[in-house]
């Protein structure tokens, strides 16, 4: 759209609904004809908003060159220039080029894919076309499509409202006002301020409550969003918890590495040797001990990580949700959809003088099959759920014969129930025409609608038993409309529980006259009778459950329906372990602020919380968490917004979901189920565990070279191992196998550990402590192979740096087993069935033989092809590492506390040792 286009569509406030359609040239009844959005479609462009561009290769190449590391490796080949030692300056360059290139190609692929799964995120609008209604992804909406609006939708583009029912939409995004602004549909006052134009729904905007059909009269950048989205520079996003970890944990390191070198250096000189050398040294060991690949494995767990979970329908919105996954404690989870097939079909009708069965066969009746035009007690109920209803039975996108529900699958179940009835909903409601909707409200807990005929007006209501109850004042029974007293009114209630104790949903029919189709829809109604819903449980519930309670993961269920139904599934899917479950009522808690401490410790008991409110689910969540929990929360309605950003993992429904609760959600279930939150869950700790595998991984064998050096230089004997071999191996045994442990899929048993502490450190000291013995076997080996060489072997000072380049190179590359959980098999674990490592392992084996028996890289490096006797003495003390690493990770570690650090090789403390 031009801003002269825009132009002319700014004043749409200020004009008459009826006017704006028909400028726009389309009929509210029958929306655009597909020929006609192929044209403006071509005309307008997509309804997306400018994205953020995404970052481009230079950028990424760009920022190779900004690290700490880089500046060290520069300063070091430029010095050996300026001494003339023009093959350790190229060597060195090389170095910088390699890190570059690998740093570039790993980010590049990393940034890719996590841009590619934001894309995977799809907001849709259900809209008119053709006179039929059907859902859209909302990049394809056009100016002139006819939007239906309902609770929780994402507002996708600028629309004049037409029609309205109790429409009440969060503006915030555009207004910064926090409480929702009702809507109307007159024509307003040309002029009128932004936040005033009220017969308006803006792009971006929440619907929270109602419903409404509106014209789409601006897209894309073209919408005030847009035009504000123009005026703003994309803001930098801000560093994730992991992160800053991350960049802390290398600051550090650059300090203490930077001390250490000094000494080193200047004890190497003060000793005797070449300032050049000695200088080359410390830049060296400055590279070799901070970890550069440190960032680009952890993005590539990352990467790796949530491709895992979009595969099993999982997809993260924020990466914080990441780290924060592997520490959950306790998961609050819905019941239909989550723990249930969200399958809702009608199974039986109860009415005053007997219950009906609804089979796929029709409607059975004391044994007998009979028809609803035959009875008119049946015919009328259904055509009260039909008239009461905002849902659509359409055809299958992809051309199968099979329908599907547009709208509320509860609503879509009471349509097909009355089409057994040979009733249609679009006969029914072109001789009923709807006036008014009272859209359900969580409070009030029912829905109404107005229909005009030809004697007046009909009213339709559906909702929770006991509001209907509460508010209608007949019954409809064999005898007729009589008054509903308070034995009728206990009779209903036991018949409801007696429905909600076999586990199924259940609605009340209710149905009423008004002269006056404005005044209150709830008096003067007749009890219908009730509606009773299967939704059967899913079949991973179970398992997934109890895979929760080995993991040390308290599931608790929190819902808005009837207690019966949410203790018979409760039970159905293994919640309650089959004990008999305390159930609290939303109307037994209170306020739960005010509870004492020991009411509130038994409240954490509870497993089931039944007809519960949203403000009751914020202060769950509130006691939970300052009881020390993490919480991960399901929801699906737009009143669950507020728990899902006050819950630690915010989890949202993607099939039923409302756009609203997806859009403030960290988590979107694809389909629904918890078995995915809990793979989501096990997911996150194996990123977690990965991160941690290669930082101890790349310390350890970084801490060795410091302390090689070190060592050596304090004791006088000759430097056992050269500045460019470091780098070759700070390249080679580095990069190649934390790339493979942070790309690993992770044990199998990792959720029968309990979660780990979110307040622990990245490396606890526990770790520190591992990484200061490994790096002490990995230099005691290296060194032994010196010695050894020069005084048993007698071999020459060359001679002996191969062997000890050798030693370093393959105890290194064998190290990485140790990097497997404590207890798991020798033989089979999750290093040894981990591809990428023995693929790491092939190519930096390949690398360590190219350098010592390639002339022009052996040259370079300074390496000689060492005899048999040589080979057997690097190889052998190479082992050494690897076998009491793997010895500490079987021996039990009481047996080998005093000569390996407490706590490490124990499972239950959840470190990545």
């Amino acid at each position: 759209m031009t801003s002269s286009e825009r132009d002319r569509w700014t004043d749409t406030h200020a004009r008459a609904s009826a006017d704006v359609l028909r400028q726009l040239g389309v009929e509210s009844g029958q929306g655009l004809a597909r020929r006609e959005v192929r044209r403006r479609r071509h005309r307008f462009g997509p309804n997306m908003l400018k994205e953020s561009r995404p970052r481009t290769l230079l950028s990424i190449f760009y920022d190779q060159l900004k690290s700490l590391i880089v500046v060290l490796l520069a300063t070091a080949a430029a010095l050996s220039f300026v001494f003339g030692q023009w093959t350790e300056g190229l060597a060195v360059a090389v170095v910088i080029v390699i890190n570059t290139i690998i740093g570039f190609m790993t980010e590049v692929r990393a940034i890719r894919s996590m841009e590619a799964l934001r894309r995977l995120s799809v907001v849709t609008a259900k809209v008119r076309r053709d006179g039929m209604v059907r859902e859209i992804p909302s990049q394809q909406l056009v100016p002139g499509d006819i939007v239906i609006l309902d609770a929780g939708d994402i507002v996708s583009a600028d629309l004049r409202l037409v029609s309205v029912s109790g429409l009440r939409c969060d503006e915030s995004v555009l207004t910064g006002e926090s409480i929702p602004v009702g809507k109307t549909v007159e024509a307003l006052p040309n002029g009128t301020a932004l936040s005033e134009r009220i017969n308006m729904a803006f792009h971006g905007t929440a619907v929270t409550s109602g419903t409404a059909e509106a014209v789409v009269v601006a897209t894309g950048m073209a919408t005030e969003l847009g035009q504000i989205a123009a005026l703003a520079d994309q803001a930098e996003e801000p560093s994730t918890p992991l992160e800053k970890r991350l960049d802390h944990l290398t600051r550090q390191l650059v300090w203490i590495t930077l001390l250490l070198v000094a000494v080193i250096g200047g004890v190497g000189i003060y000793g005797g040797k070449p300032p050049l050398l000695m200088i080359e040294t410390a830049i060296a060991l400055a590279v070799a001990a901070v970890p550069e690949g440190l960032p680009m494995v952890a993005t590539l767990a990352l990467a790796r990580g949530m491709w895992r979970m979009a595969r099993r329908n999982a997809l993260i919105s924020r990466l914080t949700a990441v780290e924060t996954l592997g520490a959950t404690t306790v998961i609050l989870t819905d019941k239909t959809g989550t723990l249930t097939q969200n399958r809702m079909t009608v199974t039986v009708l109860g009415f005053a003088d007997g219950d009906v069965a609804v089979t796929p066969s029709g409607f059975i009746r004391d044994g007998q099959k009979i028809e609803a035009g035959e009875h008119a007690f049946l015919r009328e109920a259904l055509e009260t759920a039909v008239l009461c209803n905002n849902a659509v039975l359409a055809p299958e996108p992809d051309h199968s014969e099979g329908i599907h529900v547009i709208g509320d699958p509860m609503e879509g179940a009471l349509l097909a129930a009355a089409g057994r009835a040979g009733i249609d909903p679009a006969d029914l409601i072109a001789g009923w025409p709807e006036v008014r909707e009272e859209a359900f409200d969580t409070q009030v807990r029912m829905m109404a609608t107005v229909h005009r005929g030809e004697d007046g007006f009909r009213v339709a209501v559906k909702g929770a038993p006991e509001a209907v109850l509460a508010s209608a004042e007949f019954v409809s029974g064999a005898s007729g409309r009589r008054l509903l007293d308070d034995r009728d009114r206990h009779f209903w209630r036991d018949k409801a529980a007696d429905f909600a104790g076999r586990g199924l949903r259940v609605l009340a029919l209710a149905t009423g006259t008004t002269g006056n189709p404005e005044g209150d829809l709830y008096r003067n109604l007749t009890f219908l009778g009730l509606v009773g819903l299967h939704d059967p449980p899913r079949e991973d519930a179970e398992d997934a459950i109890r895979t929760c309670r080995r993991a040390g993961i308290r599931v608790v269920m929190v819902t808005g329906d009837h207690a019966a139904t949410a203790r018979e599934v409760a039970d159905a899917v293994g919640l309650t372990d089959g004990r008999m479950a305390e159930t609290r009522q939303g109307a037994q808690l209170g306020d739960i602020s005010t509870l004492s401490e020991d009411e509130r410790g038994q409240l954490l008991e509870v497993p089931i919380f039944a007809r519960v409110s949203p403000g009751q689910k914020l202060a769950l969540i509130s006691l939970y968490q300052s009881n020390g929990a993490i919480v991960a929360m399901t929801g699906d309605g737009v009143n669950d917004a507020p728990a899902l950003r006050k819950a630690d993992i915010g989890i949202a429904m993607g099939m039923r979901g409302s756009q609203v609760a997806r859009e403030a959600a960290d988590i979107v279930l694809q389909d629904d189920a918890i078995g995915t939150l809990v793979h989501a869950i096990a997911q996150g700790r194996i990123i977690f565990n990965n991160i941690r595998k290669f930082i101890l991984y790349l310390l350890s064998c970084n801490l060795s070279e410091i302390m090689i050096i070190g060592l050596a230089s304090l004791s006088g004997l000759p430097l056992p191992i050269l500045p460019l071999q470091i780098l070759f191996l700070n390249l080679v045994t580095d990069v190649f196998p934390a790339f493979a442990l942070g790309a690993g899929e992770g044990e199998a048993d990792v959720m029968k550990a309990p979660p780990r502490n979110p307040g622990e450190a990245l490396l606890p000291r526990r770790l520190w402590m591992v990484i200061v013995a490994y790096a002490a076997i990995i230099t005691a080996a290296t060194l032994s192979g010196f010695v050894i060489a020069i005084d048993v072997l007698q071999m020459e000072p060359g001679a002996a740096v191969t062997i000890s380049f050798l030693t370093l190179a393959l105890a290194q590359l064998w190290h990485v087993f140790n990097m497997r959980e404590s207890g798991s098999g020798l033989l089979r674990n999750e290093i040894t069935q981990n591809k990428f490592v023995w693929a790491a392992l092939i190519l930096c084996c390949g690398l360590v033989l190219a350098a010592v028996y390639v002339p022009v890289l052996s040259d370079i490096l300074g390496l000689v092809p060492p005899p048999p006797a040589g080979w057997a003495l690097a190889i052998g003390l190479s082992l050494v590492p690897f076998i009491i690493g793997q010895m500490a990770k079987t021996v039990p570690v009481r047996r080998i506390a005093a000569v390996f650090p407490v706590g490490f090789g124990n499972r239950r403390s959840q470190s990545a040792d």
